[in-house]
């Protein structure tokens, strides 16, 4: 395991505040006598500064997927099942995925096709709860699309939740990718929705608990 590059700021702040919070404790409350409290307060310090740290690691897995297989971008939740109409690529009719992210969740991004990438773009906008049913079109959110070696396409993209305040993606337009390669980071809760064609054969089912680079969503049709 390694922790994601993008968490280096924000441990580094949170571990320094935390370290002067806990050098108050000790003056406080172990120093005077106030035992109890000062162990109430060294949990509550040891137990954020696991969180700061747990979020930004990045197990070490081994993708191991064939050559139609539609591996799981992100850890997380499968929300939602469904066709419906997408309209900001294809403005046709879709299979959507949707997997949501918790704070506890591993938040590093996966290509789930190999390909090249035909499609990025960026939209900032709200920052809705990640299963509200606008948050995929309303919320701040990244899109991009790769085309597969048989000419098909799959659309996925990155939504900001409430707590999500920063996507961090890291494919251009023309690149080409490899199922199971890193495109980007979700900082804090969030969701990654997939957009499949209607051939596609799915493999998972609502309520499914996904891991990243290890759950096959489904195989392109």
């Amino acid at each position: 395991m390694k922790l994601h590059r993008e968490g280096y700021l924000i441990m580094t702040g949170g571990l320094l505040l935390l370290s002067g919070i806990q050098f108050l404790n000790y003056f406080l409350f172990k120093y005077t006598g106030w035992l109890w409290l000062f162990a109430l307060l060294s949990l509550g310090v040891l137990t954020m500064a696991y969180l700061i740290i747990q979020f930004f690691r990045v197990p070490n897995r081994t993708c191991v997927y064939g050559e139609n297989d539609i591996m799981c971008p992100a850890d997380g939740k499968v929300v939602v099942i469904e066709e419906v109409e997408e309209t900001e690529y294809f403005h046709d009719r879709r299979i959507q995925v949707s997997i949501f992210m918790s704070p506890l969740n591993v938040h590093a991004n996966y290509n789930p096709i190999s390909g090249l990438v035909k499609y990025v773009k960026y939209h900032q906008g709200l920052f809705l709860v990640a299963w509200h049913p606008k948050s995929s079109t309303d919320n701040e959110r990244s899109t991009m699309v790769i085309e597969h070696s048989s000419g098909k396409e799959v659309l996925f993209r990155q939504i900001a939740g409430a707590v999500a305040r920063r996507i961090c993606y890291y494919v251009n337009i023309n690149q080409s990718v490899k199922t199971g390669d890193e495109f980007g980071f979700i900082k804090f809760g969030s969701r990654i929705d997939l957009f499949l064609p209607l051939d596609s054969k799915i493999n998972v089912k609502i309520g499914d608990v996904v891991k990243a680079k290890l759950t096959k969503i489904g195989e392109l049709g």
